[in-house]
Parts: structure tokens; C-alpha cells; sequence
């Protein structure tokens, strides 16, 4: 006569657990459960032994401990064939366990869609179920693991052959997710912790990250590249993140999208006025403020038309017809902007493969976010750069004048978000050439004169000076000696090179204002 096979069920999702589970006792297998999930199966009219039955001990602690006992541990545990393991379970009346299925206490989300007192929050981080899928996982050459109920009907079908069993390589792979599975619940919780800690230091000596596939990319940065989105979650999922945008039509967006989105919305999201930018190859191609948002697109298309087509478009302001009716003038891939109205939707439907995107608000909250970034063997992690400096300071004999400072401050906030080397020029609140990229400053700045050069009709309301911002220091005078043959009025820079007095004086030789913001802002 066969072994009877046995099977622990202790769910908090039930979905399918039913008929999972009369299927298994279909084929003959003793249905061990507990609490909730033993109510729901006898309510389906499946055979249950329930677990305290089996350990002969109540669940205690308001169910903490139901199913942390020596006779389910070590059904668990013990290799089969192994005669001191066998010698052990008969001594002790343990029987072995062949099957778990178990899903967690959903702890990430009542931490992120709740609103619950601490003492609350800490019943639904799950003890026996990470134990039992570890258990589990450990033993996996005698016993099956599930954890997702999207694999029931694969097991079902794979059992249905083969004598019944579930094959070797198949209770690897499950083990594999259940470890992943418990390793990111156990992220998520220690993500809860040192978010609330008083702890100062934002690099632990162990740093654990909670990723969950959102989807499958059609390919990569290339086509022969594959790829795919992950979700990262805490004990706060973030609401502003690109990953949360809502796309209204369009065609899905590929791995190159979410990055020039990302760049785009973190520019825009610089400015309290109206603002726009147009991002290209992940930097700045063009931005503007304005009174409205149409006047701040058209002004952010006029620093380089040619470089804009196929770009990524990003609006801090509610889209409106008068806006979309601008947009859809050229080509675009993306649209990201707060909201939109119902006569913009209809006008983006002329242009069905553009994708709209809508995130609720600007960045606000993100600063706790950290930066990671793959390199050969390792992960560098750094803070998000979302600082701004607190002051400036004039080291030329000429200060800016108000006009000339807002303007500064508008260039400044553009280069932030532009590959090093950067150099943004602006007149007024519009940016009139961009030098990205380039392994010398002097050439940034040729390369952003170059552009302004290109556009002879540049949209402006005033003849404004022209300024100057660069993300770094000068680590030469020539910057400040090919400005001027350029007739770049002011200039804004972090200082700090150990050459930064030839600049002072090629600055007031010239009657050019300049002005340290004593940071600087690298992007590679």
C-alpha cells in the first residue's frame, strides 16, 4: 500500500486554495490546516485534520503560536532515508509532511494602505509562515513548497503524470521563490524599522531591498538586451514615482521611456511656476517657465526643434486642449504631466501611439529615496540628489541683477539634471543652448553656443541677458574667456577649484557677475 502523502495549508490569500486542496484530496492526500484556513476549506467541503489535532496542543497568543511544534517542524524537516532522522520521528510519533502551502500575513500592505497604531501593525508580520517556508525550502528534495497561488494549476497538471509526484527540479524552483518570497517580505519589515528608527546613518551595514517584477520589457536599453520592472516597495510605497503614472493610451513603454520619464518629471518637478522640459537620451534638450503651460512648451521646443523629435515631454501644470494641440505638432514618445483635461485626452487620440502618462502631484517626499546603481561585482548606493543650495555668494566686483539672478537660479535647477560635463545657457526663463556630456567643460560650453547658434528665432519675451550655469567649477579661466566672446552676461557655478581666482579676474576684467552656490551637481 503507497505512503499516504500529507499537506500543510495555512493561507492568508485563499484564492483557489478550495479547489487546490480538493484536488490534492482527490488523489489521496491528508489535508493538515489551521484557523481561517481550515474554516474556509471544511466550508468547501474538503477533509481537513486541523493542526492542534495533530500536535496535540491548542494555538496560544491570540494564534502566534499554532504551528511552531516539533510534529510539524520535524515532518518538515526530516530527510527521508536517513535512519537517525527515521529513528527520531518514530520515537516521537512524527509524521512526515510532504507538501506546504503557505502564504504570508500581508504585512506590506496594511503598512502602506493602513493607518495603524505600532503595537497594531507588528501582529501582521508572520513568524510560523516564514519558518514554514523555509522549513520547507530546506527539505525541498522531500518536500514541495508553494507560496503563490498561480502555480497551483501548474503543480495540479504536473502531478496528474509521473506517477504523482511533483519532479525534482520543479520542487527547486519553487523553493527558489519561496525564498525570494520570504527574503523580500522580510526587506519590506526592515524597511518599516529603519524608516521609523532614530537611526541617522542611511547606510546600514546591511542593506536590504524589496523588489517585486511589475513587468516584462519588450528588450533593454537595445533589442538584444532583455529586460524588466521591478517594483520597489517599503513601508511607505511611494505615490510619485514613475512607476505609479497612470498612461492613458499609447503604446507600452520601453526600458529607454522610464528613464528619460524619470529625468523628465524630476526636472520639471524643480520649478513652482509652470514649467516644461523636453528630455532626450536621459538630459535636457530644452526647458522653459511660463505663464501657461503651452507658452512653457513652446519656449522649451524652441532651444533645439531637431534634438526634441522622438523626445520624452514633461509639464508640471494640468495639460489643457491649448496645450495638447501644441504637442501633437511633433513627434513625441512620451507626455508626463499631472493631470489632463477631457478635450486633451481627445486631441492626443490624433496621435494614438504617443504615451500619455498622468502622476498625481510633483516630487515632494522623495528625498529619503536612495540611488543605487549597478557596478561589476557590487552596488553603489548613494542618497538621491534632491538638495538645493541655501545661499549664494558674489565673488566679482559686479553682482547680478534681480533679472539676471532669477535667471540663474532657473539654469542652475536645468543643469542639475544634465550629464556631466554640464553647461546650460538661459535667457530669461528659457534655455537657449545645452552642452551635455562632453569630457571637457570648455567644450560643454562650445557645444551649448553651438546650439543657440542654431536657432535664430528663438521665442523670448524680452531681449534678456544671457546666463550662464554650470554644474561643476571651472577648472580653468577659458570658460569665463569664451563666454565672454559669447556676451554671457552673469555666471552661476559651485566654486571650490584651486584655479577659481583666474576666473575671478577673467570675470571682472570682463564686468561679468558671478556667483558660488558652494555645491555642485555631477550626473554620470
Amino acid at each position: 500500500m503507497p505512503v499516504k502523502k500529507r499537506v500543510l495549508i495555512s493561507v492568508t490569500d485563499k484564492t483557489g486554495i478550495v479547489e487546490f486542496a480538493s484536488a490534492l484530496a482527490a488523489k489521496g492526500w491528508e489535508i493538515i490546516s489551521t484557523g481561517g484556513t481550515a474554516k474556509a476549506l471544511k466550508q468547501g467541503e474538503v477533509p481537513v485534520r486541523e493542526v492542534e489535532e495533530l500536535t496535540g496542543y491548542p494555538e496560544i497568543l491570540d494564534g502566534r503560536v499554532k504551528t511552531l511544534h516539533p510534529k510539524i517542524f520535524g515532518g518538515l524537516l526530516a530527510i527521508r532515508g536517513n535512519p537517525r532522522h527515521e529513528k527520531d520521528m518514530s520515537k516521537h510519533g512524527i509524521d512526515p509532511i510532504d507538501m506546504v502551502i503557505v502564504n504570508l500575513y500581508p504585512f506590506e500592505k496594511v503598512v502602506t494602505e493602513t493607518i495603524l497604531e505600532e503595537k497594531d501593525l507588528l501582529e501582521y508580520i508572520d513568524i510560523g509562515g516564514v519558518a514554514l517556508l523555509r522549513a520547507a525550502g530546506k527539505n525541498f528534495h522531500d518536500v514541495a513548497i508553494v507560496c503563490d497561488p498561480g502555480d497551483y494549476p501548474k503543480i495540479l497538471e504536473e502531478m496528474s503524470g509521473a506517477n504523482g509526484e511533483i519532479q525534482l527540479e520543479t520542487r527547486r524552483r519553487l523553493a527558489a521563490k519561496a525564498f525570494a518570497h520570504t527574503a523580500r517580505y522580510d526587506a519590506v519589515i526592515s524597511s518599516y524599522f529603519r524608516e521609523r528608527g532614530k537611526e541617522t546613518d542611511p547606510f546600514p551595514e546591511e542593506l536590504t531591498i524589496g523588489l517585486r517584477k511589475m513587468q516584462t520589457i519588450r528588450y533593454g536599453e537595445n533589442p538584444h538586451q532583455k529586460a524588466a520592472l521591478y517594483l520597489e516597495t517599503g513601508a511607505r510605497s511611494c505615490d510619485w514615482g514613475i512607476t505609479t503614472a497612470k498612461k492613458f493610451q499609447g503604446k507600452e513603454l520601453s526600458y529607454n521611456n522610464y528613464l528619460d520619464l524619470d529625468s523628465a518629471w524630476n526636472c520639471v518637478s524643480e520649478f513652482d511656476k509652470p514649467a516644461c522640459v523636453i528630455v532626450k537620451h536621459n538630459t535636457p534638450c530644452g526647458a522653459a517657465l511660463a505663464d501657461r503651460p503651452d507658452e512653457a512648451f513652446r519656449l522649451a521646443l524652441a532651444c533645439d526643434p531637431l534634438s526634441a523629435f522622438g523626445g520624452i515631454v514633461g509639464i508640471n501644470r494640468e495639460i489643457d486642449g491649448r496645450t495638447a494641440e501644441e504637442l501633437i505638432k511633433i513627434f513625441l514618445e512620451c507626455v508626463v504631466a499631472p493631470g489632463y483635461r477631457p478635450e486633451a485626452i481627445e486631441i492626443f487620440k490624433k496621435k494614438g501611439n504617443v504615451r500619455i502618462l498622468q502622476l498625481p502631484s510633483v516630487l515632494t517626499t522623495a528625498a529619503r529615496e536612495l540611488d543605487l546603481r549597478r557596478v561589476s561585482g557590487g552596488v553603489l548606493v548613494q542618497e538621491k540628489d534632491f538638495a538645493r543650495h541655501t545661499e549664494t555668494r558674489t565673488i566679482t566686483r559686479r553682482a547680478p541683477t534681480a533679472e539676471e539672478m532669477a535667471s540663474l537660479e532657473f539654469a542652475w535647477r536645468v543643469a542639475k539634471h544634465m550629464k556631466s560635463n554640464a553647461i546650460v545657457l538661459a535667457r530669461g526663463f528659457q534655455t537657449i543652448g545645452l552642452g551635455a556630456g562632453q569630457t571637457s567643460r570648455v567644450d560643454a560650453l562650445r557645444v551649448a553656443w553651438m546650439k543657440a547658434q542654431q536657432q535664430q528665432n528663438l521665442i523670448i519675451a524680452h531681449q534678456s541677458p544671457i546666463v550662464l550655469a554650470s554644474d561643476a567649477f571651472f577648472p580653468f579661466r577659458d570658460c569665463v574667456d569664451e563666454a565672454h566672446k559669447m556676451g554671457i552676461a552673469a555666471i552661476i557655478q559651485p566654486g571650490g577649484s584651486v584655479r577659481d581666482d583666474d576666473s575671478i579676474r577673467a570675470a571682472n576684467e570682463y564686468n561679468m557677475a558671478m556667483i558660488f552656490t558652494g555645491m555642485r551637481h555631477f550626473r554620470h
